[in-house]
């Protein structure tokens, strides 16, 4: 069975930083893609950053490019979510997502979701 544990959501004032975890059990995703999205009230659920876990490839959406960075630990099994320069319009919930075919497609596993808030 697959789990997904997330952690290191809060509330931040706008240009701080937060670092979200996203720790896996069970099997082990070396072939396919992790990463995160994030759904705000009354939107999609959007594509934020991936990684690949085997050659640690990464992509992010336009909105996040240089803000954000996306990295994974082998040995705790866990990627991580650096962000920075936070604006209010980052304020959604942040899920990480697991087996994705390549790094910005969507896999079947998602965490529970963290809540990330910004304050202006």
């Amino acid at each position: 069975q697959v789990e997904l544990v997330e952690s290191g959501g809060g509330l931040v004032q706008a240009g701080g930083s937060l670092t979200l975890s996203c720790t896996t059990s069970g099997r082990i995703f070396e072939d396919y893609a992790m990463g995160w999205f994030r759904q705000a009230p009354g939107e999609e659920r959007e594509f934020v950053a991936g990684i690949n876990w085997k050659t640690g490839g990464t992509y992010f959406v336009s909105s996040v490019q240089d803000r954000f960075t996306i990295s994974r630990d082998y040995a705790k099994n866990t990627v991580y979510l650096q962000m920075n320069s936070l604006k209010p319009e980052d304020t959604a919930v942040y899920y990480c997502n697991a087996g994705a075919p390549g790094v910005g497609a969507r896999g079947e596993y998602w965490g529970q979701g963290t809540q990330v808030t910004v304050s202006s």
